[in-house]
């Protein structure tokens, strides 16, 4: 059975960004007949906004969202992410880091996403106060087949480095939590936006490394404004209960849905069961943004 997810970062309002990712999410499952889940993904308590998890739920229930099972939080599941660590360390795949950000920009070049991490402290053997613990890489190339990016393929090592597992603050890293986390819930696949296409090969690595079983991947779009993504840090617009309809179709618009005979469906049960009938992933636009 097809089981996937939607899994915000309670760090303010659903944008227009947001929604359009919870609409494609919950339409490829629901076109399936499988399950979807929602997931707060909520490990880094800085950023968090009270009160914006309930929030996103209502964002959710007012467009007429159905969850399958109840949500969870990350922040409930910190000792199972200490397991997983801990087996990890067992198998001598870890070390800690005391690099600053300073020292890695100074040491290091600009990857696909972000600094690669030159090992600075692989033989160093150090404690684990106050510092990051990371994961040694191999140098293995990672391929997967995105059903709408098509063919990726990233070497570990050279692409990105020993990536951080926990944060020198004790904060557990997305990458471990987001593969643990799918695992556990039987997500088997994943359609997301396309900021995260970067992420999936060290998801990848890290699944075969803990033993997890693999997932289906699809990157949309992501929704850009004068080039930047949209997201709660640029203060992006809240969506609007107002016209929950007109939110919908701009949503299927974006992904390049045929709209026209869903927006003629005058109730919001009507407009999903129309929609979940007639989506279409290969519809969706084969990049990865779109100006708005």
């Amino acid at each position: 059975m097809y089981i996937g997810r939607f899994a915000p970062s309670p760090t303010g309002p659903m944008h227009f960004g947001s929604l359009v990712t919870a609409v494609a999410s919950y339409l490829d499952a629901k076109h399936h007949e499988g399950l979807w889940k929602v997931r707060m993904e909520d490990l880094d308590q800085p950023r968090v906004v009270k009160d914006s998890d309930k929030a996103i739920i209502d964002t959710l229930h007012q467009h007429g969202f159905q969850w399958d099972d109840e949500i969870i939080y990350q922040s409930h599941r910190i000792d199972i992410y200490e397991n997983y660590i801990s087996n990890l360390n067992q198998n001598e795949n870890t070390y800690y880091c005391e690099c600053s950000r300073k020292e890695i920009a100074d040491s290091a070049i600009t990857g696909i996403d972000g600094m690669i991490y030159p090992g600075t402290c692989r033989d160093k053997k150090l404690g684990s106060l106050h510092h990051a613990l990371r994961i040694k890489v191999e140098d293995v190339c990672i391929a997967f087949k995105d059903k709408i990016q098509g063919a990726i393929e990233q070497n570990i090592l050279r692409d990105f480095g020993d990536f951080i597992l926990k944060r020198s603050d004790g904060i557990y890293a997305y990458q471990l939590a987001v593969v643990i986390d799918d695992a556990l819930q039987n997500i088997n696949t994943i359609l997301r936006g396309a900021d995260l296409i970067d992420s999936t090969s060290r998801q990848i690595y890290l699944q075969e490394k803990l033993f997890l079983p693999p997932v289906n991947y699809s990157h949309i779009p992501v929704a850009t404004f004068n080039q930047k993504k949209l997201s709660k840090e640029n203060q992006s617009t809240p969506i609007e209960h107002s016209n929950i309809k007109d939110n919908l179709i701009a949503c299927l618009k974006f992904l390049g849905q045929d709209f026209k005979v869903i927006e003629k469906e005058n109730t919001l049960k009507n407009f999903w069961d129309t929609a979940i009938q007639l989506w279409d992933l290969s519809l969706v636009p084969k990049i990865r943004t779109i100006e708005i």
